[in-house]
């Protein structure tokens, strides 16, 4: 069962599980599971129709249209900014304590585009954790608002500023990767959609929807000692 944080006649919104595909994808052919069936199985049928994307192994907020009319509304709203998304992640390394990444990205069809991140650190860390002839290795957790939406641009983003996000593949630190793969037994990503900001789409209402953190996140945040009450 999708755990569900908003509902009404117009909108739904779920916390979309890491591992989860939103849709039928042709990178991951494999899938059986996908979040617009388990959706529409869950409450009767009824057609839903993604008003956004949240990779595979992101976890968080996945906001939905009930009909198509609702889904241009919101569409046109996203491209226009008017929909503030918050992620928390948890990077290698110690951040500066805020930046705004202003890096363009080039996607599959070889088109580049502008992508802007911003981003504040939340908490530092470090353990006692050997990596590349050193004692210990720092991480931070840090909170992002990108300004833009293009694929993996937050992965991309954070690994260009030589910070990549924990389980990140690609675009993360394979070394590092192999490390929490053997030491913790990690195969997820430390990223999470837990926030989403906007007006409702008919009464325009304010509405701000929040998604606890997955058991990985929590579990991760124990081994790096950070407080994660607040998003638990």
């Amino acid at each position: 069962m999708l755990e569900i944080l908003y509902q009404d006649e117009y909108i739904i919104a779920i916390n979309k599980p890491s591992g989860l595909l939103v849709h039928k994808s042709f990178y991951a052919r494999d899938a059986k599971v996908y979040a617009i069936q388990e959706l529409r199985n869950q409450i009767g049928g009824q057609h839903v129709y993604p008003i956004h994307r949240l990779d595979r192994k992101t976890s968080g907020v996945l906001l939905f249209a009930l009909d198509k009319e609702v889904l241009k509304i919101m569409n046109d709203r996203f491209a226009t900014r008017e929909v503030e998304k918050k992620y928390l992640a948890i990077l290698r390394g110690w951040s500066p304590e805020e930046l705004t990444i202003d890096y363009d990205l080039t996607n599959d069809d070889g088109i580049t585009q502008n992508a802007i991140t911003y981003f504040h650190r939340l908490q530092n860390t470090e353990i006692e954790l050997a990596f590349n002839n050193k004692p210990t290795s720092r991480y931070c957790l840090v909170e992002a608002i990108p300004e833009t939406g293009r694929m993996h641009q937050l992965r991309k983003h954070f690994k260009h500023i030589f910070h990549p996000i924990l389980g990140s593949r690609p675009h993360g630190c394979n070394k590092q990767n192999k490390l929490w793969l053997e030491h913790f037994e990690l195969k997820g990503m430390m990223l999470h959609a837990h926030q989403l900001i906007f007006n409702h789409p008919i009464t325009n209402e304010p509405l701000i929807l929040n998604a606890k953190i997955n058991e990985e996140f929590s579990r991760v945040g124990t081994i790096l000692n950070l407080d994660l009450n607040t998003y638990e």
